[in-house]
C-alpha cells in the first residue's frame, strides 16, 4: 500500500491515514526507527485548523514510543530540517499539506541530517498502517484527544537567528513585499527581512486556520506582483503555506518562478566564484530555456524526477550547489531542505551586490511552455494505447521543435501535461488537443 508521495504523507485531515489513531501510531514508528543515541525530535507545523490536533497526536505516539518530542509550534517546514541539523536531534516532523488547501494536511519526516527520511523507512510506516484498523465516521466527525504540545520559545529564536548568520543578508533600505500564504512564515518571514534591515510590507499574514494559500502566496503571486509594482518595492517574495516555495516579482510586477532563479543565482555565483562545476541540477519540468542559457554560459545543467528529494540527490551526484524545481522549490547550501525565506534572502542580498534591479537581472528567455493540471479519479497507468497515441500525435505535431511530458502529481490527485514547443500560440493548440484527448481517455474525477 503506497501511502508516501514525492513530499510526505499528505491527505484530508482526520481521514485515513491522517485519522487520530493513525497520527499517533506514525509517531510510535518513527520512535521505533530512530537510530542509537538522541532521542529528541523536532515538532513543527502550518497555520491549519487541524494542525494541533495532529501535533498533538504525534507527540503522544513519539513519547510512548520513547522520543522526546520537541515542539517548535506555527514554524516552515524547512526550518524543522534546519532545527534538527542545528540541535542534533535524532528526527524532525512537519505537520503540513504545503500548498494543497485547508482541509488537507500532511506529515514531512526528517532524519538527523535534516534530510527527508529514506524510502525504506517510509515503507516501514506504510506497512504499520496497512494493518492498522480504519476510523470509523467520515474526517468531519473526527476528535484529536493529544493536546498540542507547547512550544518551545528558543527554537523560533534559534531558526531565525542561524538563518541570518549562515546567510548574512545586509539589505539597508531594500524595499520588499512579503505575501505568506497565510502560513507557516507569517512572523518569520517578515521577521528575517526586517532584522536584516529590509523595509518589509506584509501581506496574508493573518491566518485563521482556513485561509492558507487561499488567493494568495506562492500559488496566486499576482496580487503581490501588482502590489510590488504599485510600491515601487524592489523585490516582491510569495511563500507557500508551508514556506519551502518562494516566487518572486520584480519593481515591474514581472512574476518570476524557480528557473528564473535558478539563472539568476548561478549566473551571479559564477561571477563571484561560488559555482561548483558540479553547475545547477533542474528537474523535467524545467523550461528549456534554462538549459540553454545556462549551456551558453558553459554552465553544467542536470535533470532530475520531480521532488526535492530528487533534486538533492542528483546534487550530491553532480556537485552541485544549486538546484531546484519551476514551483520555486530552491535547494542552496544553506539549508538542507528548499527554504523559501533562504531563497528570498539570497535573491534579496544579489540584489544589494549587484546594484542591479530585478527586472535586469531576470534575463532569461524561456521556450514556450504550457502546463495543464488535470484532476483524476485514479492512476491510469500512462502508457495505454489512448493515452500513448494522444502523446504521439502530440509530438508529430511538434515536429520535433518541442517536447511533450506526463506525470502524476506525488502530492494531489493530479496528471500534469507540460507542453513546450517554439512557438506559443501553436503550443497552446496542442496543449488544448492533448488536454481533450486525455479527458476522454480518463475515469471522470468526483466533484472536488
Amino acid at each position: 500500500m503506497k501511502l508516501f508521495g514525492t513530499d510526505g504523507l499528505r491527505g484530508v485531515a482526520g481521514a485515513f491515514p491522517l485519522d487520530p489513531a493513525s497520527v499517533r501510531l506514525v509517531g510510535r514508528e518513527i520512535a521505533r526507527a530512530l537510530p542509537d543515541g538522541p532521542r529528541e525530535v523536532i515538532l513543527g507545523g502550518d497555520t491549519r485548523e487541524s494542525t494541533p490536533g495532529m501535533l498533538g497526536e504525534l507527540a503522544a505516539g513519539l513519547s510512548e514510543g520513547g522520543a522526546k518530542p520537541s515542539s517548535a509550534g506555527v514554524l516552515p517546514t524547512p526550518a524543522v530540517a534546519e532545527l534538527v541539523l542545528e540541535l542534533s536531534a535524532a528526527a524532525g516532523v512537519s505537520i503540513s499539506a504545503s500548498h494543497n488547501p485547508w482541509r488537507d494536511n500532511g506529515i514531512k519526516i526528517f532524519g538527523p541530517e535534516g534530510r527527508k527520511w529514506p524510502d525504506a523507512l517510509e515503507e516501514g510506516i506504510e506497512r504499520a498502517l496497512g494493518t492498522a484498523p480504519r476510523p470509523a465516521g467520515g474526517p468531519e466527525a473526527v476528535r484529536w484527544t493529544a493536546p498540542a504540545p507547547e512550544p518551545v520559545p528558543e527554537l523560533h529564536e534559534r531558526y531565525v537567528a542561524g538563518l541570518l548568520e549562515r546567510i548574512a543578508p545586509r539589505l539597508p533600505g531594500l524595499s520588499v513585499v512579503l505575501d505568506a500564504g497565510n502560513g507557516a512564515a507569517w512572523r518569520v518571514g517578515p521577521e528575517a527581512f526586517s532584522r536584516a534591515g529590509a523595509r518589509v510590507t506584509p501581506m496574508c499574514c493573518a491566518p485563521d486556520g482556513r485561509n492558507i494559500n487561499e488567493g494568495c502566496g506562492a500559488l496566486h503571486p499576482e496580487a503581490m506582483a501588482n502590489a510590488t509594482r504599485n510600491a515601487a518595492a524592489h523585490l516582491g517574495v510569495a511563500l507557500d503555506g508551508d514556506a519551502d516555495r518562494s516566487i518572486f516579482a520584480d519593481e515591474k510586477g514581472q512574476i518570476l518562478d524557480g528557473d528564473d532563479v535558478l539563472w539568476i543565482v548561478a549566473r551571479h555565483w559564477k561571477s563571484r566564484g561560488r559555482l561548483t562545476a558540479g553547475g545547477v541540477v533542474g528537474t523535467v519540468m524545467s523550461n528549456f530555456g534554462l538549459e540553454a542559457a545556462l549551456a551558453r554560459e558553459e554552465i553544467a545543467f542536470h535533470r532530475s524526477a520531480v521532488g526535492d528529494r530528487h533534486v538533492a540527490r542528483r546534487m550530491e551526484e553532480t556537485g552541485a550547489v544549486v538546484g531546484g524545481e519551476t514551483s520555486g522549490h530552491v535547494l542552496l547550501p544553506y539549508s538542507p531542505a528548499g527554504d523559501g525565506i533562504a531563497t528570498a534572502l539570497v535573491l534579496a542580498s544579489i540584489l544589494v551586490e549587484t546594484g542591479e534591479p530585478l527586472s535586469a537581472l531576470a534575463s532569461l528567455e524561456k521556450t514556450p511552455q504550457v502546463l495543464r493540471n488535470l484532476r483524476v479519479a485514479s492512476r491510469v497507468p500512462l502508457e495505454t494505447p489512448e493515452i500513448a497515441a494522444a502523446v504521439a500525435r502530440a509530438e508529430a505535431a511538434l515536429d520535433s521543435g518541442g517536447r511533450v511530458y506526463l506525470r502524476y502529481s506525488g502530492t494531489e490527485p493530479l496528471l500534469r501535461i507540460l507542453i513546450e514547443g517554439r512557438d506559443a500560440a501553436r503550443v497552446r493548440s496542442i496543449a488544448d488537443e492533448i488536454e481533450a484527448e486525455i479527458r476522454r481517455a480518463l475515469p471522470s474525477p468526483a466533484a472536488p
